[in-house]
C-alpha cells in the first residue's frame, strides 16, 4: 500500500527555513493552537492535498542545488511515519540529503511519543522544537520565540549553531496567477496581518491554500 501525506503546500527552494538552500514541505494538520500562529491555514486536519511518498520523493530528487528539505506545517510529527519513509526513499537515491523539521512539541516529549516519532527524529539532522509563544517573540534564526530551541540531532549542522543568532528573515514570491506567497519566520510579531493589509492595498492576494510545485 502506498503511503500518503496530507500536504498544505511545497516550495522548491528556500534560504530562510534552515541551512543553505532547501526544499520545504508544509504538512496539513496540527493538534496545537498556538496563539499568533503565522500559518493558521495549516492547522485543520481536513484540507490540504493528498500526496504520495513516491511522488514527493521523485519531486525532491529532481531538484538541483538544494541542501535538503525542511518539514514544517502544521505539525510534522502528526505524520511522522510517512515523513520518515519519505526520507528513506529520498536517501536511497540521494544519500547525503539533509533533513530538518519544526515541531510544537519538545524534543524530550517526542522521544516518548511512539515508534513513528522516534523514527522521524532518528532521520533528522536538526529539529526546531517547542510551541510558538507570542509574548516571547524574537528575531531569531529559523524560529519565532525564544523558548524554541535548535536541537542538533546529527553533526551535519552542529557547527552552524555557533553563528550569530539573528533572524533569517522572510522570502516573498509572486505566482503566475498574480497571488503572492511567503516563507520564513517573521522577525516581528503581527507580521502576517500587517503584510496582508499592505498587499491588499496594492491589489495583491496572499495565497493560503494548498500549492503544488510542478
Amino acid at each position: 500500500m502506498t503511503t500518503l501525506l496530507s500536504v498544505s503546500r511545497t516550495l522548491e527552494r528556500c534560504t530562510v527555513l534552515g541551512p543553505g538552500s532547501r526544499a520545504v514541505v508544509w504538512v496539513q494538520g496540527c493538534p496545537l493552537r498556538c496563539p499568533g500562529c503565522v500559518a493558521a491555514e495549516t492547522l485543520p486536519f481536513d484540507g490540504g492535498t493528498i500526496r504520495s511518498v513516491p511522488e514527493l520523493a521523485d519531486w525532491l530528487c529532481a531538484l538541483d542545488g538544494i541542501e535538503g528539505v525542511t518539514f514544517s506545517g502544521g505539525e510534522p510529527f502528526s505524520q511522522a511515519g510517512a515523513l520518515a519513509e519519505l526520507l528513506d526513499t529520498v536517501r536511497d537515491r540521494r544519500p547525503d540529503f539533509g533533513a530538518m523539521a519544526y515541531s510544537g512539541f519538545r524534543h524530550e516529549a517526542l522521544r516518548r511519543g511512539g515508534p513513528d516519532r522516534i523514527a522521524l527524529l532518528d532521520r533528522l539532522d536538526l529539529l526546531v522544537d517547542g510551541p510558538y509563544v507570542a509574548a516571547r517573540h524574537g528575531a531569531l534564526r529559523w524560529r519565532g520565540s525564544d523558548n524554541q530551541r535548535l536541537v542538533p540531532l546529527t553533526d551535519r549542522y552542529r557547527s552552524m549553531l555557533d553563528e550569530p543568532d539573528t533572524s533569517a528573515g522572510v522570502e516573498l514570491s509572486v505566482d503566475t496567477d498574480g497571488s503572492l506567497s511567503w516563507a520564513g519566520v517573521p522577525p516581528t510579531p503581527g507580521f502576517r496581518g500587517q503584510l496582508e493589509e499592505q498587499l491588499a492595498a496594492r491589489g495583491f492576494v496572499l495565497r493560503t491554500e494548498a500549492r503544488r510545485e510542478p
